[in-house]
């Protein structure tokens, strides 16, 4: 049966990306410190995408927040953040993050659809518009660019980031569910593409595809990085094991 934006919501709201990061009481300081320590120690390349630093005094437009690790490191570089997501219970936490930390009056959370960014989110202009690994998981990903660059000020910069077709991952999801069986692709990569099993949707892309995804910017640039190297089954009980092939 195909998926629709109920199924996804349902799923993320069910199980909010790096909830488990942490087995501390979720929503304290200790929780959310234990989450950042660990999304960060395993997957680097996210600030040096997000480059925090450089957006203090600039306005950030953030696509598919999650329980707001990234959130919180825009506001303490001193940007102002208008963050949304779909997961209703994603955004609770959000929120209690920048309760703790004294950003709230700094930061502004919407719960919503991206494809439908316009009818619940103000249009303004933006410095930044940033979306990390988000919107691969919509129903019409296109749908969110259109949305999404109606806030892009004249000169700001959009940076996203979605899963690579030709990855390793990809290739031992086929291998090791699919026996080999590349035609079942479409079914497999969303089941396993996120340690918590059965994303409704999951959309990869070749270069190709992600260059007419974004086809309404102007590319600045592109690359490909092996961004999680672990062992799902070990990394889900805080064990760090690098899958062989990394």
């Amino acid at each position: 049966m195909e998926k629709n934006i109920l199924d996804v919501k349902e799923y993320w709201n069910d199980r909010p990306c790096n909830i488990r990061h942490s087995n501390k009481p979720i929503g304290t300081r200790e929780y959310f410190a234990e989450v950042e320590k660990r999304k960060y120690f395993v997957e680097p390349h996210i600030p040096v995408l997000a480059e925090f630093e450089k957006w203090k005094g600039k306005k950030v437009l953030e696509i598919g927040c999650g329980i707001g690790t990234d959130t919180i490191n825009f506001l303490r570089a001193g940007a102002t953040v208008t963050s949304v997501d779909l997961s209703a219970e994603s955004v609770k936490i959000a929120k209690q993050r920048a309760e703790v930390y004294g950003y709230q009056d700094q930061v502004k959370f919407f719960v919503g659809d991206a494809e439908k960014l316009t009818e619940f989110v103000p249009v303004e202009q933006y410095d930044l518009v940033y979306s990390f690994g988000v919107i691969h998981h919509t129903v019409t990903p296109k749908n969110v660019i259109k949305e999404a660059i109606k806030y892009l000020k004249p000169g700001g910069l959009f940076k996203i980031m979605v899963y690579y077709r030709y990855s390793w991952k990809v290739i031992w999801i086929i291998i090791r569910y699919g026996k080999f069986n590349f035609f079942k692709a479409k079914e497999l990569i969303p089941q396993h593409s996120e340690a918590q099993f059965g994303s409704p949707i999951t959309f990869t892309y070749n270069k190709k595809e992600l260059a007419d995804l974004l086809s309404p910017l102007r590319i600045v640039d592109v690359f490909v990085d092996h961004i999680f190297p672990y062992s799902i089954p070990e990394y889900r009980n805080y064990q760090y094991k690098k899958v062989w092939y990394f």
